[in-house]
């Protein structure tokens, strides 16, 4: 498998597959302004196939594409250092971008008699010590469970609105059954929303403005599942963005 971890070079925009919000894609060129914006961003849709030509695994082994799914196999182990996700992978086809909505569909394969499992989608991902990401799990009764998530060079930061420190948004997945997930993030105000199972009103909210472009992933803190549709439309990073 091939070996471009954290070295990705920006590549050209590619449009081939639909996803929710951000209006029309575009094909390398401007678009449209949004109403009352004539000079609004342009943006790129990527279609993050599941093969490993389009995806980079922290642990290659650990990961199967196959059957039009991004597959995590088993647990990652734990890295070290500041407290974060275990195992993910982050898409390198198409350019790092900043504001972005991510959909797909996604499934927990570890066994629901353990409370802790999650997925976990990640967006703005700079480094393995920055980035952000949404934590689906059964579980919200913990801080680290259910949640919005930044990583900072410092342990993992709850953010999302819904915690009061004892409890958290209700469990976003409770069942080995497929789920629709969609993120999107602005990054002009940091406002975070995550819908579930294409309910009009999201099931987590956050703002926060630590970071402005970078890749987007999928993964799990330390269990494992498979997402399928994985696609992303948002605006391109600034050049020099990883």
């Amino acid at each position: 498998m091939y070996r471009t971890r954290h070295r990705i070079r920006t590549r050209g925009a590619v449009a081939l597959a639909a996803s929710a919000g951000f209006g029309a894609a575009l094909l390398g060129g401007p678009g449209p302004a949004a109403a009352g914006d004539p000079v609004a961003p342009a943006q790129v849709r990527v279609y993050a196939a599941p093969t490993p030509q389009h995806w980079d695994p922290l642990t290659d082994a650990k990961w199967s594409f196959e059957h039009g799914q991004v597959v995590l196999t088993e647990r990652g182990t734990n890295p070290g250092g500041p407290r974060r996700p275990f195992e993910y992978a982050v898409v390198t086809h198409g350019p790092a971008l900043e504001s972005v909505s991510i959909s797909a569909e996604v499934r927990i394969d570890e066994p629901v008699r353990f409370s802790n499992r999650d997925v976990i989608v990640i967006w703005n991902y700079q480094s393995p010590t920055r980035f952000y990401y949404a934590h689906l799990s059964q579980d919200n009764t913990i801080y680290p469970h259910n949640g919005i998530f930044v990583v900072d060079n410092a342990d993992r930061r709850r953010i999302d609105d819904q915690w009061n420190g004892s409890v958290g948004a209700p469990p976003a997945i409770s069942d080995t059954d497929w789920h629709d997930v969609r993120v999107d993030y602005d990054a002009d105000t940091g406002a975070i929303a995550v819908f579930v199972d294409r309910a009009t009103a999201p099931l987590m909210t956050a703002t926060d403005t630590t970071y402005s472009g970078g890749r987007v992933g999928f993964g799990s803190f330390d269990n494992y599942g498979r997402a399928r549709h994985y696609s992303v439309v948002g605006t391109a990073a600034h050049p020099g963005t990883p």
